[in-house]
């Protein structure tokens, strides 16, 4: 099963769409709420939200995804008892909160409202809250016996072992016999054996790391192989001391033409290898001397 989990500002309008996607929508879950339709909950949420002006996304939006095998076999019940371990996880029993399931696809899910304001009009902290969404559904799938994303994230990964092999061979050999000096020799390179390199960067214009499309597949590098995450490629180019000391301090890197922020992790790491590459180079004339 898959969570997802984010803060939303227009409460009526996305439990709207998500409820008019299905005729009769089958209400799983409800708390704290006597309306029958999005716009009547809509009004409900705001009573509680107008105790809260600064908050602006007061509402959280859930959706949880079992797999297609499991959600065949989840009635009413079943759903009801996913949706409460959720609700429970995230520590979000006393707030109101409603849940429905959309049937209308071979994949079924549960979409869940819950009012990010409480009654006594304090603001449900929701940093992170994606990751913590993802973690509490692996946590209810276990609960029930259920696929967890982890477990589908390996069958998938299992399903493109040789095709993983491939890009981890073709990786290794351009890092040992062509030795680029810099990210994009190294997307360079790794192309001229058919393999694309695409920058992951997120919407602060930040490197995340690197997805590898080859024969049709398409994976993030340490789905390829641990040794090929976003750090561990970094600290294999063969970046000039100075180069890496510009992107630690800077937390900028040059990719493809472009200017792109790093991680602090990123930039701790190149930080660290400049470090050592100087250390190496004044060992080295100490023993010229």
């Amino acid at each position: 099963m898959i969570g997802l989990g984010k803060s939303i500002s227009h409460t009526g309008a996305s439990m709207g769409y998500g409820w008019d996607q299905e005729k009769d929508a089958e209400v799983v879950y409800r708390q704290h709420l006597s309306g029958d339709n999005p716009k009547e909950i809509t009004q409900e949420f705001k009573i509680i939200q107008l105790q809260n002006h600064k908050c602006e996304k007061n509402t959280l939006s859930f959706v949880l995804s079992p797999t297609i095998e499991d959600g065949r076999e989840l009635k009413q019940k079943e759903l009801r008892e996913i949706t409460e371990r959720f609700v429970k996880e995230m520590k979000l029993q006393e707030r109101q909160a409603i849940a429905f399931v959309h049937r209308n696809m071979s994949h079924i899910h549960i979409h869940l409202y819950v009012n990010r304001i409480n009654f006594q009009g304090k603001a449900y902290k929701d940093n992170y809250i994606g990751k913590r969404s993802q973690l509490a559904a692996e946590n209810v799938a276990r609960q029930l016996g259920m696929t967890t994303v982890r477990e589908v994230q390996q069958q998938k990964l299992d399903k493109v072992k040789d095709i993983r092999a491939e890009i981890k061979q073709i990786h290794e050999k351009v890092m040992t016999e062509m030795r680029p000096k810099d990210f994009d020799r190294y997307i360079e390179y790794m192309k001229q054996s058919d393999v694309e390199v695409v920058p992951s960067i997120n919407k602060q214009n930040q490197l995340q790391g690197f997805r590898f499309e080859y024969k049709g597949e398409s994976l993030k590098g340490s789905h390829v192989h641990r040794s090929m995450s976003m750090g561990r490629i970094a600290e294999r180019i063969g970046l000039e001391r100075t180069a890496d000391q510009k992107i630690a301090k800077d937390n900028t890197v040059n990719l493809l033409g472009k200017t792109v922020g790093v991680s602090p992790n990123l930039a701790a790491t190149l930080a660290k290898k400049a470090i050592k590459l100087a250390v190496k180079k004044s060992i080295g004339l100490g023993m010229e001397m």
